[in-house]
């Protein structure tokens, strides 16, 4: 049976226009072909908040690179802004409703739920993740995470039916000026794991100090210097997941074991 009532809290609400581009074209790029594969191409966009910008967006993005019969729903807790989104729900594939952990009892292909788990405590991560996850698609996906109010930095967990599999760091190389100020938008299930031995602490002291010995590559750009440094943890032993292709673009992705908390 389902509950009765959306199983979460209210959001701050707080988004903008763009803000989640960057994990956007990481889901084209990176869980594009399940969601090709999928039976339903349905994907849930969880605490979309104030605002209904981030689904409208999501749904264009999926629509014109994945599938074009990609079916969007926004969920959120609070009824007002289900409410207020309804207007904008113009284009074909695209609905709000209400609903929070449980996605209101449906069985999508992909969840996005991001800047949502923020505000909980810690331990209250891993049983919202077995709730969204237990609830997706046979097959379906789970990316939740953090990003800064501009989108320029992130970080989000990428998560299946068996749990948390990858750890993706992102930024704006243009405006980047270290990669330490990537700790302050870890996942909830890290951010008060940055410290002395912890693994996701290791990485990012890693991932500065790589930073720092690529100085001499800033005269040909930030692109440049960010691809000598994850070329230089890489090569230190870290098993980096994803291609220089995708490094260049600001994402760092790193299997879960080699981050999750001690």
């Amino acid at each position: 049976m389902e509950p009765r009532r959306p199983l979460g809290v209210v959001t701050r609400g707080t988004t903008s226009p763009n803000r989640l581009r960057r994990v956007d074209n990481w889901i084209v790029e990176t869980c594009g072909d399940a969601l090709r594969a999928a039976a339903d191409p349905l994907v849930v966009d969880l605490g979309y908040g104030a605002t209904p910008v981030t689904p409208l967006e999501l749904r264009a993005r999926l629509a014109a690179r994945v599938r074009a019969d990609v079916r969007v729903v926004g969920l959120e807790i609070d009824p007002v802004r289900v409410a207020a989104a309804e207007p904008a729900a113009d284009p074909p594939g695209l609905t709000f409703a209400r609903g929070g952990f449980e996605l209101a009892g449906l069985r999508p292909a992909l969840v996005r739920a991001f800047n949502v788990l923020r505000q909980y405590d810690e331990s209250e991560v891993a049983d919202a993740w077995r709730t969204v996850t237990g609830r997706l698609a046979p097959g379906g996906l789970l990316v939740e995470g953090t990003c800064d109010e501009l989108g320029r930095l992130g970080a989000w967990v990428l998560l299946d039916a068996a749990g948390p599999r990858t750890l993706t760091l992102a930024a704006k190389l243009t405006a980047l000026e270290s990669p330490a100020t990537l700790a302050e938008r870890l996942p909830k299930a890290l951010i008060h794991r940055n410290v002395p031995g912890e693994r996701v602490h290791d990485l990012l002291d890693a991932l500065e100090q790589a930073w720092r010995s690529a100085a001499g590559y800033a005269p040909f750009g930030p692109r440049q210097r960010w691809l000598r440094a994850v070329a230089t943890v890489q090569e230190s032993g870290w098993p980096v997941q994803n291609t220089p292709r995708s490094w260049r673009h600001g994402y760092l992705t790193l299997p879960w074991p080699t981050v999750a908390p001690s």
